[in-house]
């Protein structure tokens, strides 16, 4: 699991290690994680593809012949410009939130076990007719050697949110039937107690409960703008993850609106198989792997 020490995942996290029998490898960045008992952490930065390559070796020495029931890829980083770079050189929101969970699913494949599950957190600024500054166009250059008029902000990370759902989609349609394996990509909606943007300052931890109201006036008329909160996100993201929950047939996209779990079609952009193909061939490139 990625994204597990905060917010939605942390709270995630909490309703795994309840369960018997399950241990849950974490991947988290810096060391000495406290984590609850049934979960163990090993370094992972997202923003190196080496970095994501060593963590998975760890995580496949200590599985041995054990398979991976649940692959829960959540972490996601949301940067206020596109000019910080990952260790390879690629925007580092697209690397962080797109590139290096598309590298975790394909090299954790191998291991996941017959019926198993890959769940992916997205978001509704993935589609323009939800969130206005949703992503119009799949401008894969852009993404990962962004100009002065590329996306940038809530644009950027929208059009990352937008891979990770076209990630979704390709490993459905990849693995979905070779292996039975179950594939969700998730959005949790607007939650206001995360690390999305870095830690929270005392001041905005003050300011979050006060302005909750105002959201819920306003998600009554935009039902995206209903601001949740990371324990019912991070409950609905581990029913989805263990299957107490379950979409119905042929859909992938599980979506928390206004606190009750939906089942829409993701964005017109999602929905196009040429833009399904091109990013994960294209991502394929990017980590050296074959499409």
């Amino acid at each position: 699991m990625t994204g597990a020490t905060a917010g939605i995942g942390a709270e995630a996290l909490n309703h795994f290690t309840k369960l018997k029998d399950t241990k849950v490898y974490v991947g988290a960045r810096g060391s000495g994680r406290v984590l609850p008992e049934g979960a163990e952490a090993f370094s992972l930065d997202l923003s190196s593809l080496k970095s994501v390559r060593s963590f998975a070796d760890t995580v496949k020495h200590r599985l041995g012949n054990t398979k991976i029931d649940v692959l829960a890829l959540n972490a996601g980083i949301q940067a206020a410009n596109n000019q910080a770079r990952s260790e390879e050189g690629f925007e580092l929101t697209f690397a962080t939130n797109h590139l290096a969970h598309y590298l975790l699913a394909r090299l954790f494949e191998p291991n996941l076990a017959e019926g198993g599950r890959i769940i992916i957190t997205t978001s509704d600024a993935h589609d323009p007719d939800v969130i206005s500054f949703g992503p119009k166009t799949l401008n894969i250059d852009e993404l990962r050697h962004p100009t002065a008029h590329s996306p940038k902000g809530m644009a950027l990370y929208a059009a990352t949110k937008l891979c990770n759902m076209l990630t979704a989609l390709s490993l459905e349609k990849e693995f979905g039937a070779l292996k039975n394996l179950d594939v969700i990509a998730f959005n949790p909606g607007l939650t206001g107690d995360t690390s999305l943007m870095g830690k929270q300052s005392a001041i905005l931890k003050l300011l979050i409960p006060a302005i909750r109201p105002l959201f819920y006036l306003i998600s009554l008329f935009k039902p995206a703008f209903f601001m949740g909160t990371a324990k019912r996100s991070g409950e609905v993201l581990a029913e989805l993850a263990i299957g107490k929950v379950v979409p119905p047939a042929d859909k992938i996209y599980a979506s928390l609106v206004r606190g009750k779990l939906t089942f829409p079609d993701p964005s017109k952009l999602a929905q196009s198989d040429f833009n399904r193909d091109l990013l994960w061939n294209e991502s394929a490139n990017m980590v050296g792997l074959p499409a």
